[in-house]
């Protein structure tokens, strides 16, 4: 045996009795070579995920809520809008937390908030409340102040009775419905706008009940002919179109004339010196001799 052939078997001797347990990067096992590489080209032909971009409801054309400020106006608004937004009482403690103002601190601020006109102290309880337009909290009282507001000449603001009442439009459907009140909608999503107290009732003894859809439709179907078929079928009847009202006529007006405004007009001349008649010819013109 040569000696580069025995070099190379005792090289392979020690290799395999060499422990890698130690390495940092280990050999994969040799039993399972094609499982590794199937992983290894599975994990590599998979896609990465993507990271989504976080949502933000940021408009940035508007300046961001920094909450109440510290201008002693903008926290008095603060503090009389959530006292608008509650139904029941509040004390001066919890309205100044919930509102993030100094209203128990600030001798200035509570004197403003209880000089506000909406805003009701009741020095017994020491409870604030909201002084809201209307005064009601059933369906019953609901359509009272209707009716009375009708009787006025007027129907009332569906908002304006949901800012007393939360729960004012659900009840104002239901009169609707029973046929108590008369409602107006908007055009664009049908909203409630203004609701009006139904004077007559739709009942058969009083009348007031809505017109058959059949007769609805007959009076929508007709259409109004234009001007000329108009007065074809008024003369085919014999009857004649309304005459309007003549005007009263105007006073001539004459327009002066300017000095471009056609010929000069000849000016007589008026003779003064009458008793000279007969000696002098007082229509030619004299020239002074020597001129």
């Amino acid at each position: 045996m040569s000696r580069l052939a025995k070099d190379s078997a005792a090289f392979k001797s020690v290799l395999k009795r060499q422990d890698y347990t130690s390495w940092h990067s280990q050999p994969p096992p040799a039993a399972e070579p094609q499982a590794s590489v199937s992983s290894v080209a599975e994990a590599s032909t998979q896609p990465s995920p993507k990271k989504k971009r976080p949502k933000t409801n940021i408009v940035y054309s508007q300046p961001a809520d920094t909450g109440t400020g510290m201008n002693i106006n903008t926290q008095l608004v603060y503090a009389v809008n959530h006292l608008k937004s509650t139904q029941n009482p509040m004390r001066l403690q919890d309205i100044a937390i919930v509102t993030n103002t100094p209203l128990d601190t600030d001798s200035l601020l509570l004197e403003k908030f209880k000089a506000h006109d909406r805003v009701i102290w009741d020095p017994k309880t020491d409870l604030y409340s909201y002084k809201h337009e209307f005064n009601f909290r059933n369906k019953a009282a609901l359509l009272t102040e209707i009716q009375r507001q009708t009787r006025k000449g007027g129907g009332i603001s569906v908002r304006a009775l949901k800012e007393s009442w939360k729960e004012a439009p659900a009840a104002i459907e239901e009169l609707e419905q029973e046929g108590e009140v008369l409602v107006t909608r908007t055009v664009k999503d049908g909203q409630l706008r203004m609701v009006f107290w139904n004077e007559i009732k739709p009942t058969e003894e009083s009348g007031g009940a809505q017109v058959e859809k059949e007769f609805n439709d007959l009076w929508h179907s007709l259409k109004v002919p234009n001007d000329v078929d108009l007065l074809k079928q008024l003369a085919s009847e014999g009857l004649q179109v309304t005459s309007a009202e003549a005007p009263a006529p105007k006073a001539p007006t004459t327009k002066k004339k300017g000095k471009r405004g056609g010929a000069p007009r000849q000016r007589q001349v008026r003779i003064t010196n009458v008793h000279m008649k007969g000696e002098i010819d007082l229509s030619r013109d004299y020239v002074a001799p020597g001129k």
